[in-house]
């Protein structure tokens, strides 16, 4: 019998009623031997996650300041869930302690990975599990980078020992000993770890949606469902910003090629997506997988001629990049022209800068800089070898009066990036989607 590795967000554990729904979920199938929990998320919009709750601790601890009352709002969201759960399980000891930590000057990651650490105890509690403390089995390197074989190896190893566990996920720890965490939203990549380690047959991934869409659902009216995508198409979307899990989750069971499935604690009938290495055969050709996109970002247009076949050029534009810190992410090309697209973010208080330092090293015709840019990705596997996809595309784009200021390809074929202005991004992201939704049923 095969190996589930079940893995259930904030909004799942929230509060007793969302453990109870998790609890169903777990024991109607055996092969869900291994759980990873998050820390409690929002009960309603109003209402703050333990995660965050947690940090506001530590920054008041760190200032001197008194952070009483935001501790007691966490201690009570456990003892809430205590009860509503019927548990013999006294907290009050473990709360006291980890109080005690914060000011005594745990570091954040400590501090920060309690919720998650809380949760697992009253999980394994309510399933009767045996409780596995990530710091136990994940591990990072001296320098705060994952140590993916030796963590890989002691989850092999001691979860062996354990017929059925639950693991706190978003952390793990240093060679010293010290909690370190990984970045937010890191529970997923828990999850992916331990169902690589154990060889699961799946990585069920439970949160507060039905899995993916084929675009966002606040640009796009009720969607399509994607039920099926695979890691690179997932990569391309995830990074445009169509977020339902930690895009580097995907990475360890990528590699043992462990199928993701999102699915839905308040709708666990609902199909949701299942992520894999490689889907069956396309069988509709010229459909795609998804649209989606992302603000803010710049593009510095560099022109000189002969640029093509002036040794180095690239290198020591893209040297100028790295000696300012600043990553990019794309750079379309022409004979005489090369473009860089970049982040806002990556260039906060550093373009002036960035652009003297390409006149002076490499004495171009012309630069110039266009601001207020968005990028949209049109993703599938559908597209890849299919005539008048592109066509289709930038008619649609030019039906709706939205000019086009960058296009990429990328040469698997499988993607279509284009910027347009900022302001055009939701009306070019619909356009896109009505363009191409209908042409496989």
């Amino acid at each position: 019998m095969g190996v589930i590795v079940a893995k259930f967000g904030g909004t799942s554990l929230a509060n007793a009623a969302q453990f109870c729904k998790a609890q169903n979920i777990i024991l109607s199938d055996p092969r869900r031997r291994y759980v990873v929990v998050s820390a409690p998320g929002k009960c309603h919009s109003g209402d703050t996650k333990i995660t965050d709750l947690l940090y506001t601790c530590h920054r008041r601890a760190s200032q001197g300041q008194e952070f009483g009352d935001v501790f007691e709002v966490i201690a009570q969201r456990y003892r809430d869930i205590i009860k509503g759960l019927n548990l013999d399980l006294d907290f009050e000891p473990l709360l006291s302690d980890i109080k005690e930590r914060i000011a005594a000057g745990a570091s954040a990651d400590y501090v920060a990975s309690r919720g998650e650490y809380l949760n697992g105890i009253i999980m394994a509690r309510l399933l009767g599990y045996d409780f596995v403390d990530a710091a136990d089995i994940i591990f990072f390197d001296q320098n705060g980078i994952f140590d993916s074989e030796r963590t890989n190896e002691a989850v092999a190893r001691r979860l062996s020992q354990h017929e059925r566990a639950v693991i706190p996920g978003f952390y793990g720890s240093m060679p010293n000993g010290e909690i370190k965490t990984f970045p937010r939203g890191g529970s997923d990549i828990t999850g992916a770890i331990i169902a690589r380690g154990v060889n699961a047959e799946v990585y069920e991934n439970w949160t507060d949606v039905s899995g993916f869409l084929m675009a966002d659902p606040r640009i796009v009216e009720n969607p399509k469902p994607i039920r099926k995508i695979t890691y690179r198409e997932l990569r391309e979307l995830a990074y445009m910003g169509a977020s339902v899990l930690h895009e580097d989750s995907i990475f360890p069971v990528k590699k043992a090629g462990i199928p993701v499935h999102i699915k839905n604690t308040n709708a666990p009938e609902e199909p949701g997506t299942v992520i894999v290495n490689e889907a069956e055969p396309v069988t509709c050709t010229g459909g795609i997988t998804g649209v989606a996109g992302r603000k803010g970002f710049t593009v510095i247009a560099i022109e000189k001629t002969l640029m093509h076949v002036e040794l180095g050029f690239g290198r020591r534009l893209l040297s100028i990049l790295e000696s300012n810190g600043i990553s990019f992410e794309h750079m379309p090309s022409g004979i005489d022209t090369i473009s860089l697209v970049i982040a806002d973010s990556q260039l906060d208080g550093k373009l002036e800068k960035v652009i003297e330092e390409i006149k002076a090293q490499l004495h171009p015709d012309s630069v110039e800089v266009h601001s207020n840019m968005a990028l949209i990705a049109t993703v599938g596997r559908g597209m890849a070898h299919t005539p008048g996809i592109a066509a289709k595309l930038f008619t649609a784009l030019g039906n709706e009066g939205i000019n086009v200021r960058m296009i990429d390809q990328g040469s698997s074929e499988i993607n279509i990036i284009v910027g347009v202005e900022n302001e055009d991004m939701e009306r070019a992201v619909r356009a896109i989607y009505y363009a191409f939704v209908d042409s496989c049923k």
